[in-house]
């Protein structure tokens, strides 16, 4: 529905209204006790007048639909049945009808709806009407209502003419005149309104495409905004919790909210960090605090962005671990040789004195011990030999579930596996081929399932499970042991970090090498008491081709 259809309904609406009011008096009044006031013609006339107005209305409800493609069309049918209207009222109260600026009424409305020529249009048949109805007055050519009527052109007539004449062109023109400046206005104020909105959206796309999380509060601290990044980052609903403090969402406490404020507005950009917990995980949310002011540079409330840094600590902790074996690895390159060949001497001279005849029970006693500790660095020294040079990968394709189980049914029988000690393996597929080096696949198997086992020595079960999924195989270690403190999850895959009194702590920087080499990933799920799950996620064939390349 176009404007001027919704103005045409209301205008008849409004006329009923107004027929209905002048009508409404004179019934009153003639059925009141003071009805002899009213026993001149008009009451009838109104009745018929009032009858008219109805029939037209009907007629221009009609009209809605027949012309609903012409609006134009019939707005003229309108303000030209409206001043036959108002011409019938003053033909029937005479000369000094009161009715005639009603008139003006119609002009209005004319200007209004269809600009400055339709109320001029409007403004020349109601001036032409009024003046017809005057000069036959004025001539004898039509008879008024209270009989005889002033003949000829009199000053009084004369300056009726023209006042209305003036009054109707200027009351045309000066309403198109304001309804021209309205609806300039209007537009001018629509075009404002649609580039506030592109503004609005504008700001809001930018706001909800930041990578990172951004919230802005008042002074008080409570939320104003919050963007889709955040939410998520906060492990927050769709729905932001606007209106509430900021420490609500556990990004700080109302305390550390109160310092960093204050160092804002002592002029500083304060930044701190946050570990928020999302059920068993957490999340790791440096955030950083500036000043929200207006255009006029007036305080109104804090900006907050803030960033998820979990990823991170992963990376920075994989690069200290990456350059801690590199400096070992290069140690051990310069080292082992040098203590290598003194060691294999000592080792030779003390196997000798131990078989000698001269030597007494307690200088053999001590001779073993000397022995064992040598064996012990023996191998000490070929972990690091392993570590920093290993040997030539090899990238063969080899069914590694039929790996894991061939494994499996050594560890069974090997000096770790103890009476108490349960072993399951759940393969799924029971055949899953892959593109690697089966030994080092294998050494990832060993080292693991031992130090699960080595867990445990008062016995368990360990938990052996091989999953193909999406290009990727995934080998996982769940035992029931004594699990890991966080600073030792920590430094799990560092050289020189074991937990168990015979290990070299060179067993699991080697596994996380190799996992590396084949273009891997390792996780690990542990807690004091509750046990330890380590997970080695392999590329099944295109992935580790490329990393041996």
């Amino acid at each position: 529905m176009t404007p001027l259809e919704r103005q045409l309904r209301w205008y008849i609406g409004l006329r009923l209204v107004v027929m209905t009011s002048m009508a409404l008096p004179y019934y009153f009044g003639r059925l009141s006790a003071f009805s002899s006031a009213f026993e001149k013609p008009a009451p009838g006339f109104f009745a018929e007048l009032f009858g008219a107005a109805c029939v037209l209305t009907l007629a221009y409800v009609g009209l809605l639909r027949w012309l609903a493609r012409r609006p134009a069309l019939h707005a003229y049918l309108q303000f030209g049945g409206d001043l036959l209207l108002i011409t019938a009222l003053i033909y029937r109260f005479g000369s000094g009808s009161p009715f005639s600026p009603f008139y003006l009424v119609v002009i209005i409305v004319a200007s209004a709806m269809l600009g400055q020529r339709a109320g001029v249009t409007v403004a020349s048949a109601a001036y032409f009407l009024y003046a017809a109805v005057q000069l036959s007055f004025a001539f004898g050519w039509l008879q008024g209502p209270g009989g005889g009527t002033e003949a000829g052109l009199s000053a009084r007539l004369l300056y009726s003419l023209f006042a209305n004449l003036l009054g109707f062109y200027a009351v045309a023109h000066l309403t198109s005149l304001l309804t021209r400046r309205v609806r300039d206005a209007e537009s001018a104020l629509e075009v404002q309104r649609e580039d506030l909105a592109d503004l609005q959206v504008v700001h809001r796309d930018v706001v909800e495409s930041i990578p990172s999380g951004l919230a802005t509060t008042d002074l008080e601290g409570r939320l104003t905004t919050l963007n889709r990044v955040g939410r998520q980052i906060l492990g927050l609903p769709d729905e932001a919790p606007l209106g509430q403090p900021l420490d609500a969402t556990g990004l700080v406490s109302a305390e550390q909210w109160r310092e960093l404020t204050q160092e804002s507005e002592r002029g500083g950009r304060p930044r701190s960090e946050a570990r928020l917990g999302r059920g068993e995980a957490t999340v790791d949310v440096g955030f950083s605090l500036s000043r929200l002011t207006d255009g006029d540079g007036h305080h109104r409330g804090f900006i907050v962005i803030f960033q998820d840094l979990t990823l991170w600590r992963k990376l920075e902790e994989e690069v200290r671990i990456k350059d801690r074996m590199a400096a070992v690895g290069e140690l051990a390159a310069g080292l082992a040789h040098e203590i290598g060949n003194p060691l294999a001497a000592i080792s030779g001279s003390v196997q000798m004195l131990a078989r000698s005849s001269g030597t007494t029970a307690a200088d053999r006693k001590l001779l073993d011990i000397l022995l064992k500790e040598s064996q012990r660095l023996d191998r000490t020294i070929k972990g690091f030999l392993r570590f920093a040079r290993p040997r030539e990968r090899a990238s063969v394709r080899f069914d590694v579930a039929a790996l894991l189980a061939e494994n499996l049914e050594l560890l069974r029988n090997s000096p770790e596996m103890g009476p108490r000690h349960t072993i399951e393996l759940d393969l799924d597929p029971p055949q899953a081929s892959m593109v690697g080096d089966p030994d080092q696949i294998s050494q990832i198997f060993w080292n693991l399932a031992r130090n699960a086992l080595r867990a445990m020595p008062a016995g368990g079960r360990l938990a052996i499970a091989g999953r193909e999924r999406d290009g990727w195989y995934t080998l996982s270690f769940a035992d029931t042991g004594r699990g890991m403190t966080p600073e030792e999850r920590a430094n799990l895959f560092h050289p020189f970090q074991s937990f168990f009194d015979s290990g070299t702590g060179i067993g699991m920087a080697i596994v996380y090498r190799i996992v590396q080499d084949h273009g891997g990933q390792l996780s690990v799920e542990s807690a004091p008491g509750e046990g330890s799950t380590i997970s080695v996620r392999l590329p099944a064939a295109a992935l580790a081709l490329e990393a041996s390349a």
